[in-house]
C-alpha cells in the first residue's frame, strides 16, 4: 500500500490560502481560482486532493461552496472536503455534488452519534479529523481546546467504519517545521484505523519518513505551504510515496 500524497486548498473568502497555526488572521493568499489550482496539481499527477472551507470551520455551515463546486467539477480525481460539516443533510449534499470523503471534526467530538451514523451509511466516506493541540483535541476551527486526549477519540471510533483518521498538528502546521511523524506513527500504530499524517510537512524528507511508515497504518500525507512555496515538487512526491 503506497502512501497517498493529498495537495491542500484551503478556501478563505473564495480565494486560495494558507494559515499559520489555523490562525485566520496569518493567511497567505495564493490565488483566487480554486479551480485552476486544482487543475495545477491534477497535472502534476494528484489522484486525491484535500479541500477544507475554512470559513465554514468557524461558521460551522459551508461558506465556500461555490469554490468547492467549481473544484468538484474539475478535479478529475478524489475530493476530500472538510470544513463545518456537522449535520446529516450538509453530508448528503456534498456526496451528491461528486465528493469522494467527508472529513468530520468538531461534530466527531461534540455529536459522535452523527458521525458513527454517516460511517455507517456511506462506507469509505467518513475522515474523523482528530486535531492535537499538546496532545488534546482543538475544535472549532481549531479556536478551542478541549479536554479529551487524541488517542481516546481516535478508539471512540475504532469500530464505527470510518475510512480514516486525519492527525494534524495544530503548532506545526503552515509552519514548515517538518511534520510531526512520532506522533502520527503513535496514533496510527494505537488504532486500526488508517492515518493520514498533516501540519508542518517541509520537503520532500517528511514524505520519505512517512513512506517508510505506511505499514504501520499511515495511509496519506495532507501537503499544502511547502507546495505553494516551491519547496516541494508534487510530482517528485508522488513518485517518492509510490516507490517506497
Amino acid at each position: 500500500m503506497s502512501l497517498i500524497v493529498f495537495p491542500a486548498i484551503d478556501l478563505k473568502g473564495g480565494q486560495v490560502v494558507r494559515l499559520a497555526e489555523g490562525d485566520m488572521d496569518r493567511a497567505t493568499v495564493y490565488g483566487d481560482d480554486p479551480a485552476a489550482q486544482a487543475m495545477l496539481f491534477a497535472e502534476a499527477g494528484a489522484q486525491h486532493l484535500h479541500v477544507v472551507d475554512l470559513d465554514g470551520s468557524f461558521a460551522g455551515r459551508a461558506v465556500n461552496a461555490e469554490a468547492v463546486e467549481s473544484i468538484v467539477r474539475t478535479f478529475p480525481g478524489h475530493v476530500q472536503l472538510g470544513g463545518g460539516i456537522r449535520n446529516r443533510e450538509s453530508v448528503e449534499r456534498w456526496f451528491d455534488l461528486g465528493v469522494s470523503r467527508i472529513v468530520i471534526g468538531t461534530a466527531a467530538l461534540k455529536d459522535p452519534d452523527f458521525v458513527k451514523g454517516a460511517a455507517r451509511d456511506f462506507p469509505g466516506g467518513i475522515v474523523v479529523a482528530v486535531d492535537a493541540r499538546d496532545g488534546f483535541v482543538a475544535t472549532d476551527g481549531w479556536a478551542e481546546k478541549s479536554d479529551m486526549e487524541v488517542i481516546d477519540l481516535a478508539r471512540r471510533f475504532e469500530d464505527a467504519g470510518v475510512a480514516a483518521l486525519l492527525f494534524t498538528d495544530v503548532g506545526r502546521d503552515g509552519l514548515l517545521k517538518g511534520c510531526n511523524v512520532q506522533a502520527t506513527v503513535d496514533l496510527a500504530r494505537a488504532t486500526d484505523i488508517p492515518v493520514i499524517a498533516s501540519g508542518g510537512v517541509a520537503g520532500i524528507a517528511d514524505i520519505r519518513m512517512l513512506a517508510i511508515h505506511a505499514r504501520d497504518g499511515i495511509e496519506g500525507v495532507i501537503t499544502g505551504r511547502a507546495l505553494y512555496d516551491g519547496r516541494l515538487d508534487l510530482a517528485a512526491a508522488i513518485a517518492l510515496a509510490s516507490a517506497e
